[in-house]
């Protein structure tokens, strides 16, 4: 296990436990930090299943709103129900093994535009404010370094799924569990520039790993402008009028 791992993990966590706006909350937590830990650390290759695996990560998000605000199950309850789901559908894609990169890229293309236009077709309904976390600040970050030495040591028995696992999702729900749905809608958009960030790496993973690193980074900085270019168009517009 590393401990720069940990504490990445744990920084994000905390980061976006101090952030107010889901949106950028989601944005946060969507930056492709661990999966860069994760394929610094270990010699591993990019192919369909980790693809799938930040689908795998949507699941986990979606199963722990379901359980949480539709089912009403405790909040911890509704994480081990997401990480499990999550876990589940790693298991079986490492029993298949590798899949083609190319075909498996276009189904998680295809899917993403069916989810974004049918969460287009819903109507948001309006999250309630944040309140404070009732414990001190030292208390909370013990319990967040412990969460995230947790969940890297599970996250490191994947093999090459521990790319997508998801790290600090499993406390960030814990700590955004009032705003689940909107959170959820806003990093189902945002995990559109993972993908970007994994084809980059697949692309350049022949060369050498700072190569393939660079334009895994470049995919997730040009698809996460794409992805943000039409809100950042109306808002002008509005602010135009």
């Amino acid at each position: 296990m590393s401990w720069g791992t940990v504490l990445l993990v744990s920084a994000v966590v905390w980061l976006v436990t101090l952030i107010r706006s889901v949106r950028w909350r989601a944005f946060v937590y969507s930056l492709p930090l661990p999966m860069t830990i994760a394929l610094v650390g270990a010699d591993l290759p990019v192919d369909g299943s980790q693809l799938l695996g930040v689908v795998g990560l949507n699941l986990f998000f979606v199963t722990v709103t379901v359980a949480y605000h539709r089912f009403g199950l405790p909040i911890l309850l509704a994480d081990l129900l997401g990480l499990g789901v999550y876990l589940a559908l790693s298991a079986l894609l490492l029993r298949v093994g590798p899949l083609p990169f190319a075909p498996t890229l276009g189904c998680v293309l295809v899917l993403w535009l069916a989810v974004m236009m049918w969460l287009r077709r819903r109507a948001a309904t309006p999250s309630p404010e944040p309140t404070r976390n009732a414990l001190p600040a030292p208390l909370r970050l013990l319990v967040v370094l412990a969460g995230s030495t947790v969940t890297v040591l599970l996250g490191q028995q994947l093999r090459g799924m521990v790319v997508t696992f998801p790290y600090s999702g499993v406390l960030v729900a814990i700590e955004s569990r009032r705003d689940l749905a909107e959170f959820s809608r806003h990093f189902a958009a945002n995990s559109l520039a993972l993908v970007g960030f994994l084809a980059g790496y697949h692309w350049l993973g022949d060369g050498t790993r700072p190569v393939a690193l660079a334009g895994a980074w470049a995919g997730y900085a040009v698809v996460a402008a794409l992805i943000r270019l039409p809100g950042w168009r109306r808002s002008r517009l509005a602010t135009s009028h």
